[in-house]
C-alpha cells in the first residue's frame, strides 16, 4: 500500500487552503469550488497530501479546545525560529517550544483555525 492522503473537516476549507498555500508552501492538487469545498494540498515534495473540507455531515471538532498533542501537522524546516516569526505575522499563534536532548527543535503553533502546526528541525531528519 502507498499512503495517498489524510483528510480533516474544517470550518472554512477554502480560506484554510489559501492560507496553507500562501504560508506553508503547499500546492493545490485539487480545489473544488462546490460544497464541501474539498481541497487536496501537496507539500513541496508532492510526497504528502492533505485533504481539507467543510462538510456539515459531521460536526467540526473544536480544535481550540483540543490539546496540541492530540492532533497536529508537522513540517520539517531549516530554521524553526524564523518560520515561527513569519507565521505569527501571518495569523498563527504560539503554543510551545521544545528542545529535545538530541538537539532537535520543535515549535508548536496554531494556524488561524486553531489547528496545531509543528515546525521541526530534527537532529536526524526522518526522511
Amino acid at each position: 500500500m502507498i499512503f495517498e492522503h489524510f483528510g480533516i473537516n474544517v470550518p472554512d476549507a477554502r480560506a484554510m487552503a489559501d492560507w496553507y498555500i500562501r504560508h506553508l508552501n503547499m500546492k493545490a492538487v485539487i480545489a473544488n469550488a462546490k460544497p464541501p469545498y474539498a481541497h487536496f494540498l501537496a507539500d513541496s515534495t508532492g510526497r504528502v497530501v492533505m485533504e481539507m473540507y467543510s462538510n456539515p455531515a459531521d460536526p467540526i471538532p473544536d480544535y481550540a479546545a483540543q490539546h496540541h498533542l492530540r492532533f497536529h501537522f508537522a513540517f520539517a524546516v531549516a530554521d524553526p525560529q524564523k518560520e515561527k516569526e513569519r507565521l505569527l505575522g501571518a495569523g498563527a499563534t504560539f503554543v510551545v517550544e521544545d528542545r529535545l536532548p538530541d538537539g532537535s527543535i520543535v515549535i508548536t503553533l496554531r494556524d488561524p483555525w486553531n489547528i496545531p502546526l509543528q515546525l521541526a528541525r530534527r537532529a536526524k531528519p526522518m526522511v
